[in-house]
């Protein structure tokens, strides 16, 4: 007899499925069970991240401000920088386009009347032409003073035969004597300035001037690029603080009034950036111990 053993034959014991402790009995995933604990520690993580990203990354990054140090250490403060400069330069460009487009400011205004008020002078020392009486209306004479070195007409000659005479102006004043009244008189015009200083820039080059103020001092200033145009900042620093009082792009002069807002130094940063050289003059007077340039 041949007993031969067949598993497919063999009782079956049915298989008891495993449960899945991530779903239900319906077989539906179950939801994260959350405890006001880990929730309030996911929050403070994620304040901490953002927290760190912020002072680490961004801020150097945006507007060049450091307080970590890594920021300078990764290269981000420098770039932040280099942001903030083109946005102010920017601002400016566009604030003196307005300007320009609406009126003359003050210090355009202040500067005419200082032309003007040379001018008088010079005409006072040259001498100025006489004036004309208008003669009243309805009247047909007009008093005119002649000029003192017009020359008289020669006379006429009776005789038809006589040599004709030419009569030649009189010379001018000498030209050097002039231009020596019109120097003096310009001195004299601009002798209330205490310190003067020029400088040639090349394209691209910039040049830094400043006065050494204690707080609330006022020192007066004019500045010239002398024909040619210079981007600037007014700007000041010492006793652990800065401040930057004003900035602008192709400006061509500017006169006014400076005021310490702190004691330490103030006062400009040209740059050319032109094609051409440019020289930039700098007068001030007023309150300050002294003028540093370079």
């Amino acid at each position: 007899m041949n007993n031969k053993f067949d598993i497919t034959r063999a009782p079956q014991t049915p298989l008891r499925a495993e449960r899945d402790p991530r779903r239900d009995g319906a077989g539906h995933i179950r939801g994260v069970e959350a405890t006001s604990g880990g929730l309030i520690r996911s929050t403070l993580m994620a304040s901490g991240a953002a927290a760190a990203m912020l002072t680490v990354v961004y801020l150097p990054a945006e507007y060049g401000i450091d307080p970590t140090g890594l920021g300078a250490i990764l290269g981000l403060t420098e770039m932040g920088q280099i942001k903030q400069q083109l946005y102010a330069e920017a601002e400016a460009e566009d604030a003196a386009a307005a300007n320009a487009s609406v009126t003359l400011d003050p210090d355009t205004l202040a500067r005419l009347d200082r032309i003007e008020a040379q001018l008088a002078t010079i005409g006072a020392v040259i001498g100025a032409p006489p004036a004309v009486t208008e003669a009243p209306r309805g009247s047909a004479a007009v008093a005119a003073a002649a000029p003192a070195s017009a020359p008289e007409p020669a006379p006429e000659v009776a005789a038809e035969s006589a040599p004709e005479v030419v009569t030649e102006p009189a010379p001018d004043a000498a030209p050097a004597e002039t231009a020596a009244a019109v120097d003096a008189a310009v001195a004299a015009a601009t002798s209330d300035w205490r310190d003067e200083v020029s400088y040639t820039l090349a394209p691209g080059e910039g040049i830094e001037v400043k006065l050494a103020m204690q707080e609330g001092q006022t020192a007066r200033f004019y500045w010239t690029a002398n024909g040619a145009v210079v981007n600037y900042d007014t700007h000041g620093d010492g006793s652990g603080q800065r401040v930057s009082y004003e900035q602008g792009r192709g400006v061509p002069e500017q006169e006014g009034e400076l005021t310490a807002a702190f004691t330490g130094n103030h006062g400009w940063f040209w740059r050319n950036r032109t094609d051409a050289p440019v020289t930039v003059t700098l007068r001030t007077v007023g309150d300050y111990a002294e003028m540093k340039a370079p």
